[in-house]
């Protein structure tokens, strides 16, 4: 996995004040290239309220809860339009990379700074991080460990593609399968799964057609998916909406989640399941897939 140069530029220039599982249980380096692009767009949390963009080399980002704030929207045109919209901030710390620890939830107890940030942009940079980092152990897996190569070794039933699948089925690596069981006589239809990267901020989702539910409303209504803070701020689900800054649940108690399932008959994914987790999040640059790791 490679960090482009050109947006880590972009996104020290901006400083200011798709449903599946990875396992991430590294830091997040701050010399990375998201561990910059957050850096670059959090302020430092002084006590005498100063604001500090530094950040130092070797060190590593730990989560450390999310927060609500409610702000006037000078943006609201019509009666239709909250007049009050909520500001979603995260806070974290940056830790020494050698006493950052996803086993504690402060991270580390010395040598540390907090920071806020907003969330969409935090949620960005994790989730860009965290599929770039899928990618990575696909590809090592499938060179260093599923031993699928079609070699002479094989015999005349060998089955590249059946050999790979087993090899990340058997390791709960099945987001690195695109697909069914290359074996299987019939594949039930695949339903199309929420991209989960578009929702990092609040955006609209057109939902299906649902004839019985629009006669039963008086108007079309809009609906919008987008991250909140649950959990007292342990959390970032995320929940459906009816106004586009993500203010007012679809659905009351149970954060538009009903709302989803009668129009999917599926759970609205990362809505019981928090987006961001408590550990020290990965973003080193791991080394070639296709070179063996003898340390």
């Amino acid at each position: 996995m490679k960090f482009t140069v050109a947006t880590l530029v972009m996104a020290l220039a901006t400083a200011s004040a798709k449903t599946k599982k990875v396992d991430m249980s590294s830091p997040l380096a701050a010399d990375s290239k998201a561990g910059l692009k957050v850096l670059s767009q959090a302020r430092r949390v002084e006590e005498n309220g100063e604001v500090d963009f530094t950040w130092v080399a070797g060190y590593s980002l730990k989560f450390q809860g999310c927060h609500h704030m409610q702000q006037w929207n000078a943006e609201a045109d019509g009666e239709d339009e909250p007049k009050i919209q909520t500001k979603r901030l995260v806070r974290f710390r940056l830790c020494p990379s050698d006493s950052c620890t996803y086993a504690d939830a402060s991270g580390c107890s010395s040598g540390y700074g907090d920071y806020i940030i907003d969330l969409n942009i935090f949620l960005e940079a994790y989730w860009e991080n965290k599929l770039e980092m899928q990618e990575w152990q696909c590809e090592y897996t499938r060179i260093n460990e599923c031993g699928c190569d079609d070699d002479d070794g094989k015999d005349d039933n060998f089955n590249e593609e059946s050999c790979q699948y087993a090899c990340f089925m058997d390791r709960g690596m099945d987001y690195c399968w695109e697909g069914g069981d290359p074996d299987a006589d019939d594949e039930p239809e695949e339903q199309e799964e929420l991209e989960v990267q578009e929702y990092m901020e609040c955006a609209q989702i057109d939902f299906p057609e649902d004839e019985n539910r629009r006669l039963e409303e008086e108007e079309e209504v809009q609906y919008f998916i987008g991250p909140y803070c649950a959990d007292s701020g342990a959390e970032i689900l995320l929940g459906v909406f009816n106004d586009e800054f993500c203010t007012n649940f679809a659905s009351e108690g149970d954060a538009g989640r009903s709302v989803y399932y009668d129009y999917m008959g599926e759970a609205l994914p990362y809505s019981s399941e928090s987006l961001v987790d408590m550990n020290c999040i990965p973003c080193k640059e791991p080394g070639d897939a296709d070179m063996q790791n003898n340390q």
